[in-house]
């Protein structure tokens, strides 16, 4: 396989400034809705891109959970590595990429925790399966011996909280929001010459400008 030779042209369109909505999240909304109703599977997938205070980058794919007053919200395990790279730098970048769109939104901004209350109410929510996954990975990204004690430990808990009985939210779980100052909508174009409309914060209001490919 020569990886030089792989590349797709795009033929789906192109966006404009006059297409583009003047709240960066209605658009954010309107095109998560079409990728939705494409029937794209998890449409809500993103990569969260975190660093720790000496600049080391550490991405991975999350499931994009709410967008609420303008945040972008999703949960996870406080003690993981982006929960510690976001102790150190509240820093994060999130992209969203629909292949079958020809799409991508890039995110940059600020994280903080959601309320304790936010947490326990999307937990709340999860299958049970999940709930008791969670407790199970209470010590997310450490090292284990095998495979076998996360299954030991599924079943202790299982035992202690029984299918149908109330799960609690561990304390060591829960939600982040993270706070766009820079929304970057794209889409692409044939020969490379992509659509690229940034949304930048300038105060209580966004700046649309385009960007070169």
């Amino acid at each position: 396989m020569n990886l030089a030779d792989l590349r797709e042209d795009y033929t789906q369109g192109g966006i404009n400034r006059a297409s583009m909505k003047p709240n960066p999240f209605e658009q954010f909304k309107e095109w998560l809705k079409v990728a939705h109703d494409q029937k794209i599977p998890e449409a809500n997938a993103m990569t969260v891109a975190t660093a720790n205070k000496a600049g080391i980058v550490t991405s991975r794919t999350l499931l994009l959970k709410g967008l609420v007053e303008g945040k972008l919200q999703f949960f996870t395990n406080y003690r993981s590595q982006k929960a510690r790279d976001l102790e150190e730098n509240p820093n994060a970048s999130i992209t969203i990429h629909w292949k079958e769109l020809e799409r991508q939104i890039c995110v940059r901004g600020t994280v903080q925790k959601t309320s304790r209350q936010a947490s326990k109410d999307y937990f709340n929510l999860r299958p049970y399966s999940s709930r008791i996954g969670a407790w199970v990975s209470a010590q997310q990204s450490d090292v284990i011996d095998q495979r076998a004690t996360l299954a030991e430990r599924e079943a202790v808990l299982m035992e202690k909280f029984p299918e149908g009985s109330e799960v609690p939210c561990p304390d060591f779980w829960g939600g982040y929001e993270l706070t766009p100052t820079y929304l970057e909508f794209w889409q692409g174009r044939q020969g490379r010459l992509h659509d690229r409309l940034r949304y930048l914060a300038d105060g209580d209001t966004w700046a649309l400008d385009r960007l070169s490919p």
